[in-house]
């Protein structure tokens, strides 16, 4: 008989050997799978990990760890602070879209206006629209009571008919030929998000996510609103015993973490996608989600997790092209690290007891 045992303490070494535990498994598991398509398995891990860091081509590859890594930190940097004190925003894909239209519509409302005030004014355009449709779940749950999970992720269908809405309607290019999508940031200096050191993938999204890292990394562990967040998180009645008002917690976390998807949605609109499209969104707000938990909730954890998530974007399109491995092959792959994160995870809290159970 199988059974679980619940520790007194939670175990610090299966807290921190829950990650490393988690990509070994999906590593295994990932390799089966693979190999039931038909394909190496060794060959196809290799390919995935090997290839973008140190193969042929990682001369190009390498740079594009940044871009791809840095929209997920920046809005998983967001998630965790909620998740520590069980604010649920599982709605980020959603403002990461919010912030590209509102982001975008300011750019392309200047357009061919040349100005060094463009850009920062999409910014804050950027930050503004993930910021008010995070408060819409926020505000709900603070004054009706609703569950900030279900409203937060039907939020998200809500946010893409917007986007589709804006693509082929307001946004869309006049000098398009009838084609959906917007005219290209790229083209336009004033609006584009580019290099600021060539050839190395650095954009001013990336600065934003490592700036992010550091606040969050200072919140938690100096200031008292970051105790809040972890004790209301660890122990909500001790917190409300402390005076931690829940209510401004609520719409701080959702705040913070809207704030920040549509930071990471304007500076991929404006940068490395270029264009407002139909389907410009890519699923980073729920990637951002296995990001937040193989991370632990740490900011450290969550940029080292970014940098492994983009690592298995970039290595699964090497895969694609070179092996041939079907592009949902890969999407099972990555979510097979949150499913393990949070099966490894039941090990912090529970022992596995093999034998009979005593008798009561």
């Amino acid at each position: 008989m199988i059974r679980l045992e619940r520790r007194p303490q939670p175990s610090r070494a299966f807290a921190w050997a829950t990650p490393l535990l988690a990509v070994l498994a999906t590593f295994f598991f990932g390799g089966l799978l693979f190999a039931a398509l038909g394909k190496d398995p060794v060959q196809s891990i290799l390919t995935i990990f090997w290839q973008p860091l140190f193969g042929e081509f990682s001369f190009f590859y390498r740079p594009q760890l940044l871009v791809k890594g840095a929209p997920l930190i920046l809005i998983a940097i967001g998630l965790s602070l909620g998740f520590r004190a069980g604010v649920w925003n599982i709605g980020a894909e959603g403002q990461y879209i919010m912030g590209a239209l509102f982001g975008a519509g300011v750019g392309l409302a200047f357009y061919p206006a040349e100005s060094v005030l463009i850009f920062p004014l999409m910014v804050l355009a950027g930050a503004f629209g993930g910021w008010i449709w995070a408060m819409i779940p926020a505000f709900l749950k603070v004054r009706f009571g609703t569950n900030e999970i279900l409203v937060s992720l039907m939020l998200v269908y809500v946010a893409e008919q917007f986007l589709a809405s804006m693509s082929l309607g307001l946004l869309k290019n006049p000098e398009g030929f009838g084609f959906p999508g917007s005219r290209n940031l790229q083209q336009y200096p004033s609006a584009f998000n580019g290099e600021l050191i060539a050839g190395t993938g650095m954009h001013w999204g990336v600065v934003a996510a490592f700036i992010a890292v550091i606040l969050a990394y200072v919140l938690l562990a100096r200031h008292k609103l970051g105790f809040a967040i972890r004790v209301t998180g660890e122990a909500p009645r001790a917190a409300r015993f402390a005076g931690v008002n829940p209510a401004r917690l609520v719409l701080f976390c959702l705040g913070i973490s809207g704030l920040l998807a549509g930071l990471a949605g304007l500076f991929e609109v404006s940068g490395p996608a270029g264009v407002v499209s139909i389907d410009f969104n890519v699923g980073y707000g729920f990637t951002a989600i296995i990001v937040a938990f193989l991370g632990r909730l740490h900011p450290i954890g969550i940029l080292l997790a970014g940098m492994l998530m983009a690592l298995t974007y970039i290595g699964g399109d090497i895969a694609q092209s070179q092996l041939g491995l079907p592009a949902a092959a890969i999407q099972v792959f990555q979510g097979m690290l949150l499913f393990f994160l949070l099966a490894f995870d039941i090990l912090t809290h529970f022992r596995l007891r093999i034998g009979q159970a005593e008798a009561a």
